[in-house]
């Protein structure tokens, strides 16, 4: 947990090394950390941070959302995994496409007023995709989200996308980004 205006941590898990945790959410009181490469998701109480337990992962962990009752899992695919907060077992599986062509590398996720928000890996778009038909109805370009002037060796890919239920505000970030950027859409 973070002060959004000073950006000072105020709780904080602290992983094993083994473990490269991915994407996270939080569903029933619940946060949910997803291991990339680990077939892990690890349970948290969200108010305490207590360790609950873990689930099975038969595949990467690139991203993950809730709709409120199912968590939503990437894996760097163009499929969407519609997870049993429970068990982790597969509800349902939604193939995304765009102009009828899938797409591939979905990462990180955001459920926003009914629709999954996902950025591409390696591109610098999110793309907006109905969670019923799997069809991306619009595409957000972050080109230059982050100017050249504040990338350096470190610094890596968008992958990081937050709405904030009270107000609606969006926020966006990368791996290793040295801001975080609140935003908002404009039709061009």
């Amino acid at each position: 947990k973070n002060d959004l205006e000073t950006g000072r941590v105020l709780q904080k898990i602290d992983f094993d090394r083994n473990y490269f945790a991915e994407g996270a959410c939080v569903l029933n009181g619940n946060l949910y950390v997803l291991t990339w490469q680990e077939n892990k998701c690890f349970v948290y109480d969200i108010k305490t941070f207590k360790y609950l337990g873990e689930l099975w992962n038969p595949t990467e962990g690139w991203g993950l959302t809730t709709d409120g009752t199912s968590l939503i899992m990437t894996d760097g695919s163009a499929v969407l995994y519609f997870l049993d907060p429970m068990t982790f077992t597969v509800q349902k599986k939604v193939a995304v496409t765009l102009n009828g062509k899938p797409v591939q590398y979905l990462n990180e996720l955001e459920y926003i007023n009914g629709e999954v928000w996902a950025n591409v890996y390696g591109d610098d778009s999110i793309v907006i995709i109905n969670p019923q038909t799997g069809k991306v109805r619009g595409v957000v370009d972050c080109r230059n989200l982050l100017p050249r002037s504040l990338r350096n060796a470190n610094t890596d890919v968008l992958n990081g996308i937050a709405c904030n239920p009270l107000d609606k505000s969006l926020y966006l970030t990368g791996k290793n980004w040295p801001k975080l950027y609140k935003i908002e859409l404009v039709k061009q």
